[in-house]
């Protein structure tokens, strides 16, 4: 009974310290994999608002107003209530933002309201939806959307 007991206590001793002692880079990347809301490079992005592909300083403010927000909370998918969170009813006209996450296609919808952005994020047939809060994105770039419009 004891030698199932020490062996078991190694085994967990050592799982410990591995997982306290991991290099900087290899925590940055398993929470890049599990980050829900994750930067966007400017490079592979494309950017659309009401059918225009925005380009140049454009397109990277609002890239820039996007990476800066901060997270709020997730909101939850049921199933069946997915036209809900992609079609919101008093939305506007959502951004677009096509790019890829690895070698997944990611396409991010962003209705941008008065006190909050919310985002679903469709990716392979999943959904995800979160709300972000950016000062920036919310009332700079809403003079920016009108101009395209």
């Amino acid at each position: 009974m004891t030698l199932p007991v020490l062996i078991v206590t190694i085994f967990l001793s050592l799982l410990k310290i591995l997982v306290s002692c991991l290099p900087t880079d290899a925590v940055n990347w398993i929470i890049s994999k599990i980050k829900i809301h994750s930067e966007i490079s400017g490079g592979n992005a494309i950017v659309t608002f009401d059918g225009k592909r925005l380009e140049g300083e454009e397109k990277t403010q609002v890239i820039n107003y996007v990476n800066g927000a901060r997270f709020l909370k997730e909101k939850h998918i049921f199933p069946g209530n997915e036209e809900l969170f992609l079609h919101p009813e008093n939305s506007g006209t959502p951004l677009f933002i096509d790019t890829k996450r690895g070698k997944k296609d990611v396409r991010l919808f962003e209705y941008i309201y008065s006190n909050r952005v919310d985002v679903v994020k469709r990716y392979k047939k999943k959904l995800i939806s979160y709300s972000l809060f950016s000062d920036s994105l919310q009332e700079r770039s809403m003079p920016l959307i009108r101009n395209l419009v």
